[in-house]
């Protein structure tokens, strides 16, 4: 788990967010509030998809118009397969950990990938996020 999260504000613009992302080698940003309450998170993909493909401002694009705010977090006390369980069966690639609200660290498959002793499962977890999801009725 990454302890030193870089978030940024609801009304942080989509450029100053990229930027940031850009700089720190980051595919992902959380939104907060001021006291670290997470209200969602941003990524290289809502930035294409939401702002580029739309063709809005990324200058005068606030990051609440494009985060997504559904957001699922983990806990402090997650174990490393837990997460990577869940990260599989959502199909997503990264996951805020909070406590008590409040982001605390952030977990990305990539960075698990790496690390040998969780190479199996986080293999696991990417073949699952990589099966096309179905649209939920």
């Amino acid at each position: 788990m990454t302890k030193d999260v870089i978030a940024v504000s609801p009304d942080t613009s989509i450029y100053d967010a990229a930027q940031i992302m850009r700089d720190k080698d980051i595919g992902a940003i959380p939104i907060c509030k001021e006291n670290l309450d997470v209200e969602g998170i941003v990524t290289d993909r809502d930035i294409v998809l939401r702002v580029v493909c739309e063709g809005k401002d990324p200058r005068a694009t606030k990051c609440r118009e494009v985060m997504t705010d559904r957001l699922v977090v983990g806990k402090t006390d997650m174990e490393v397969e837990s997460a990577l369980d869940l990260m599989g069966d959502l199909q997503i690639r990264r996951l805020p950990v909070v406590e008590d609200g409040k982001l605390v660290g952030f977990v990305a498959l990539a960075d698990l990938a790496l690390n040998n002793r969780f190479d199996h499962a986080s293999e696991r977890a990417l073949s699952d996020i990589s099966v096309p999801s179905r649209p939920q009725m």
